[in-house]
């Protein structure tokens, strides 16, 4: 008769498997729990947005830096010297052809026109005299009354008479300039600056600024391109792809979005700076909402060549290693590839591809951080290109 097996219990009276078996069901419930759930432990795909490519015909549009200036600017000086009796304006308003800005004290001009219409009474009194003794003398040089030399010198009499007449004459015209110089007016139509000489200081003829006037409506913008893009410019022009000077441009001020004003070249200087490498040019805008004031810094975007196609994506996507940019794209089975890409200028908001992409990728544009290795599945969400990301969603009051 074989010996019986003894079970060994637990204080609680249960029976306690020997060590061997407990590792045996141990290693078989761990084996079925690895069949059971092959992936448990990896975290799922992140989630990433994509748009694909934007294929469209644009134009290219080139931009610089440019300052704006005024057409018209003067330096307002008197004509006349003398003290400032008044300052007739209020420094910073507009101002029309004509206006009267300074007042010169007039008192001495005005002695200088009287006694300037003085000698010119005397000298037309002079000269009627002179006339009627030249009429008596030829009566009288037809009688043999009078010597020949006596004629002839009451005939030069005359003449001078006239002569006198007309000097007089010229110094009241000169006497009534000098005193309507002392009323200086606006040249042409603009905006005053600040009076730079007050009421009660000497003003010097031809020195002394008084104030300057700049014109306000329409308004210049210069900025310079470097010698290739003038260079391509030309060439462009030679195959008929550009309108001469009259090029359209669009500008933007420091704190605008994009290049809301639009204008038009109508000057090219007719050399290049050999020291810079430059070439200067002039864009006109119209200013009636009195947007710009001369001096103001302005981003100019001219445009840069004719239609083509091109393929555009946000700039967000592009990511750089080292001196090569790349964009990840969504290939087969939702796996993250890497594609190197040569980039063009902006247009619109979007980034031109020039190489290294296809109209129907699908380029990953937020969450691109996400993906760490080429290969790396992700989950894409479709969004137009150049959208904002997604919002992600908020918790709800009382979830767990």
């Amino acid at each position: 008769m074989s010996p019986r097996r003894r079970l060994v219990r637990s204080s609680t009276g249960l029976p306690v498997l020997p060590l061997a078996a407990a590792v045996l069901i141990a290693v078989a419930v761990a084996a079925c729990g690895s069949q059971a759930a092959p992936n448990a432990g990896m975290p799922p795909p992140p989630e990433v947005s994509v748009a694909t490519v934007v294929s469209k015909t644009i134009r290219q549009w080139d931009e610089f830096n440019g300052r704006v200036s005024a057409v018209e600017t003067v330096e307002l000086r008197p004509r006349v010297s003398g003290y400032v009796e008044r300052v007739a304006y209020q420094e910073g308003q507009e101002v029309r052809k004509g206006d009267l800005l300074f007042v010169i004290d007039q008192r001495r001009y005005r002695a200088a026109l009287d006694q300037a219409l003085a000698d010119l009474d005397r000298a037309r009194s002079e000269a009627r005299l002179a006339q009627a003794q030249s009429r008596r003398a030829q009566t009288l040089i037809d009688a043999k009354a009078i010597s020949r030399e006596e004629f002839e010198a009451r005939s030069a009499a005359t003449a001078q008479g006239g002569a006198g007449v007309r000097a007089a004459e010229a110094a009241v015209a000169a006497a009534r300039l000098d005193l309507q110089f002392t009323q200086v007016r606006s040249p042409i139509d603009g905006r005053a600056g600040r009076a730079i000489v007050t009421e009660g200081n000497l003003a010097q003829a031809d020195a002394t600024l008084l104030t300057t006037v700049v014109s306000v409506d329409p308004v210049h913008v210069y900025f310079e391109t470097d010698e290739q893009t003038f260079l391509r410019y030309s060439e462009l022009a030679r195959k008929g792809e550009r309108a001469g000077t009259k090029n359209p441009v669009r500008v933007g001020l420091a704190t605008d979005a994009g290049h809301p004003h639009a204008g038009t070249v109508d000057f090219i200087d007719n050399q290049v700076d050999p020291r810079t490498g430059t070439i200067r040019a002039r864009a006109v805008l119209d200013n009636k909402a009195r947007v710009f004031t001369p001096g103001l810094f302005a981003r100019v975007q001219l445009e840069g060549s004719g239609q083509f196609k091109a393929m555009l994506i946000d700039d967000k996507a592009v990511m750089t290693d080292q001196d090569r940019k790349y964009v990840y794209v969504v290939g087969p089975k939702n796996a993250a590839m890497r594609k190197d890409v040569v980039l063009g200028p902006v247009v619109d908001g979007l980034r031109v591809v020039e190489s290294g992409l296809g109209p129907q990728d699908r380029v990953i544009v937020h969450g691109v951080q996400k993906v760490f290795f080429p290969g790396m599945p992700v989950a894409p969400k479709q969004i137009a290109m150049g959208a904002p990301p997604p919002v992600p969603p908020t918790a709800t009051a009382g979830a767990p």
